[in-house]
Parts: C-alpha cells; structure tokens; sequence
C-alpha cells in the first residue's frame, strides 16, 4: 500500500475525544461528606457572620474548628486555654469556664446547617517554631485532667451542662499535627516528643470514648504522607520537610494504638500536594491503616487539611485543582475531607472567598457543583479514558449530575455518554474567563476548569434526547 494516502487520511481525522461514561444503574456508594471546610469565614465577631449564607448554599457538611480566629487563635474560640483559661481552677465548677464566644460561633454554624468539628487542643504556634517562646502548645501538665476539661467541654455543647445546648456534634479530635517537626524546638504544634504525644492520646482518648460511647473520638491530624508516594520535595503547611518522619510517627502512633486498644474511631491527617499526587497519599494511608487492624468499618479516614496550588488563589488553576481533588476524593477511600479553609482572608491557605470584596472565589464553585451530587445522594458509576480529566456523577429517581474537572494546562476534547433515555438539560462551566456560568454542553474541557452537567430521563416523547441546553 502507498503509505501517502494513508497518512493523508490520518491526519485528516478529527483528534480523538476522552470518554466520560456515566452508568446511573450501577451505584457505587453515597456521595460522601468530602466536602467539608475548615474555619468558617468569620468577619467580625461571630454574631453578625455576615459570609456564614455562603456555607449554606454549597451544602458544606463540616467546619473543622482548628486555627480559628487566625493563626494566633486570638486568644477567643475554641481553644481549651481560651474554654478553661486556668488550668490549675476546679474542672468542675461552671465559672471556670468561659464558652460565650465558641458559643456564638457554634451557634451560627449549626443555623446554617454546617456540623462542626471539633477540635480539641490549641491553635499552631508559627511564631514557636522561629525561636520565640511557646505560649499554649506544651503537652499539658496533667493529661487525666485536661481530658476531664475536655469531657466538660462535650457535655456542654452535647449534653446542655453549662446552660449549653444539644448540638449534633461527632467527632471530637485531640489535637493536631504533634509530629510537625522531630526537633522540639521548631516544634509550632506540640514541644514534647511524639512518645509524650501518644501517652497524652491514650489518657485522653480512652477517658473520652468511656463517657461518651456513642461520639466519635480520634487523632491525631497527621502532618502527612508524602514520603510514602515519593513526593518527598514536596513541603506542606508549616510541616517538616523530614517527611519520612511523618510516616515513622504514624506507624508508631498505630501500633501503639492496637497493642494498647486505644479507642480510634477516626484517623485523620493532611496533604498540601495537588493531583494524582494526593490520591496516592489517601491511598497509602487507607492501606497503613488496614495494615494495623484499622478496617474502614472500624476507623473513618479523614482527610481534614488540604489545599492544592497553594498560594494561587482565586485563579482557573487552584479552583481546577480543587474541583479534580473532591472528585478524586469521592471516588477514593476517604470518608470525610475538609479544604484549609474557608477563612475570607488574604492567607496562601484561604483559597474560597476574596477578602477585597467578601465575594467568593472561582473555588467556591467547585463546591456548588459538588453539592449537585450530594443533593442527589447516590453516587453512580463514572469512568473516563483519560486519567488527566476526573468525574464523578450522582443520581436520584432519574435525575443525574455529572461533576468533570480538567486541571491540566490543555484543553481537552471529551464526549459524554449517558444512556439513551437521559436529556442533557443544562451545563455550568467555570475556568480562565468564565465563573459558574450556564453554556451548552462543550465538546472539550477547557484549560484548568470543571464542568457541572445536569441530564434526567426525558419525561415524555416530545423531549429531545441529550441535547444541551444554554
């Protein structure tokens, strides 16, 4: 054969599309709470919360209560030091106690539908890590009482001790990253060592979990796993870059907490690496757990820090990111997430609100999006053909949603497939120029950008089928 001819016809041939194959007959679980956030965008005093409406209308789950009020904590929410400013007062005596302002804040995150998630401990100490004198972030002098603090502290926002109330409130973490840095003394999270952090985690754990059998109870919000994936050059939140020191803690942390039967209802930890990469670390850290008799029945994975592209806030790349990690997440082994944070703040970490105009960001609506799916509840079988687009799709009583996000830095040409009884009935598209606007149903994924996809079975036979509308 003239090889001429041929290569005229190749070239003449349109580029190959992905596929993105949705099959809403197969479910494949829930569409699970992965999108949670951490500190709610607080301006003000928590009374007014003029931002708390945003959290609301993207459906967000959870608030991870750690950092609150900033990285210095602001001496105000949350924080045992700020709930019992004096530790050597009477842990049973109610004016010891000084709740009004995590009151206000719990408050108004329970009237807009969001759960927090508490944690318990203290807000991270940069400033400890650069030389200066450590203010809350020692081990406790006595770990049975600050557990009994602690117990005090549950009962009033679950029981209504104190004049308190009776919120939904499960999981209960004690403290956060304690394997920040092997060396104490850039140690900005815990200055003692991790053997003192695993002790402090048993009293305090097993104390807990006895008089609240019915909460959930864990740790320790490890600094993470890059090391077990080989991104190792990669440097996380104000974590150590000795990242195999990470993996040692846990490992450590695990086999103590088997061999000695510490209560783990949860175990959670954190990542600042972007996709694939992160997905890794999630996987490992499911496989770590498994390993050490820690099934998925027995403890929840929760991933309660992470933040892709760092730094780039408000741009197509970040929310892009962003938008492919909650799809990856909902289709990984992670039970629970929550992006750091929802803060409405110029901080690198802050990446869903614009501090200039208190308006959200381009990230904010992969969160709507994926709300689309957890409104619908049933998630579906979604595969695609190329592993640079991720997708995810949901689906209720013929009613579909298909969540696609494309965070590479070409376009990518795609067909959707729905069977075909399902009518395409509307489309939103956020990327460079555009922000969760409605458009027909594209025939490529733009550059850094994700798409919400809305079909359901055609009503009647005067329906187009899989048309897409503007």
């Amino acid at each position: 054969m003239n090889a001429l001819p041929l290569l005229a016809v190749l070239l003449a041939l349109p580029c190959l599309a992905a596929r993105i194959s949705v099959d809403p007959s197969v479910e494949t679980g829930p569409v699970k709470p992965v999108n949670g956030v951490g500190q709610p965008p607080m301006v003000g005093m928590p009374t007014a919360t003029p931002m708390f409406h945003y959290l609301r209308e993207a459906g967000i789950p959870y608030s991870r209560l750690h950092d609150v009020g900033g990285w210095t904590g602001q001496g105000l929410w949350v924080d045992i030091p700020n709930l019992f400013p004096d530790f050597d007062a009477d842990e049973n005596e109610v004016a010891n106690y000084d709740f009004a302002m995590t009151d206000a804040l719990v408050e108004r995150l329970v009237a807009n539908g969001v759960e927090p998630f508490f944690r318990l401990g203290v807000t991270i100490e940069n400033f400890a890590g650069a030389g200066f004198p450590p203010k809350r972030i020692r081990p406790p002098k006595d770990f049975a009482k600050w557990a009994r603090i602690c117990e005090h502290v549950i009962r009033h926002y679950t029981e209504g001790w104190a004049d308190g109330f009776r919120h939904r409130i499960t999981h209960w973490e004690i403290w956060n990253e304690p394997d920040n840095y092997e060396e104490i003394e850039k140690n900005c999270m815990w200055k003692g060592t991790f053997d003192s952090y695993c002790d402090f985690y048993g009293t305090a754990a097993t104390y807990l979990k006895k008089r609240f059998p019915s909460l959930k109870i864990g740790g320790y919000a490890s600094c993470g796993f890059y090391a077990a994936v080989g991104a190792a050059n990669v440097k996380a939140a104000n974590s150590s870059p000795r990242m195999q020191y990470f993996v040692d803690c846990a490992r450590k942390f695990l086999s103590r907490a088997a061999k000695e039967g510490w209560p783990l209802d949860f175990f959670s930890f954190h990542s600042y690496s972007a996709p694939p990469d992160v997905f890794d670390q999630v996987a490992f850290a499911d496989r770590l757990l498994d390993e050490y008799g820690f099934s998925r029945a027995r403890c929840a994975r929760i991933f309660n820090e992470w933040l892709p592209c760092v730094g780039q806030q408000g741009t197509a790349r970040q929310a892009a990111a962003i938008a492919a990690e909650l799809i990856g997440l909902q289709n990984g082994p992670c039970d629970i997430a929550c992006i750091y944070d929802a803060q409405c703040s110029e901080s690198p970490y802050s990446p869903l609100f614009d501090p200039r105009d208190r308006k959200p960001r381009k990230a904010y609506y992969a969160f709507t999006a994926f709300n689309e799916l957890r409104k619908l509840g049933r998630a579906v079988k979604a595969t695609c053909d190329d592993a640079t687009l991720y997708a995810a799709a949901a689906e209720r009583t013929g009613e579909l949603a298909v969540m696609a996000a494309n965070p590479s830095d070409e376009p990518k040409p795609f067909a959707l497939e729905l069977p075909d009884d399902y009518w395409t009935y509307a489309c939103r598209l956020t990327d460079e120029t555009s922000t969760d606007v409605a458009c027909a149903l594209p025939t490529a994924l733009p550059p850094r950008s994700f798409l919400l996809c809305r079909a359901r079975v055609a009503r009647s036979a005067a329906e187009p089928v899989r048309v897409a509308l503007t």
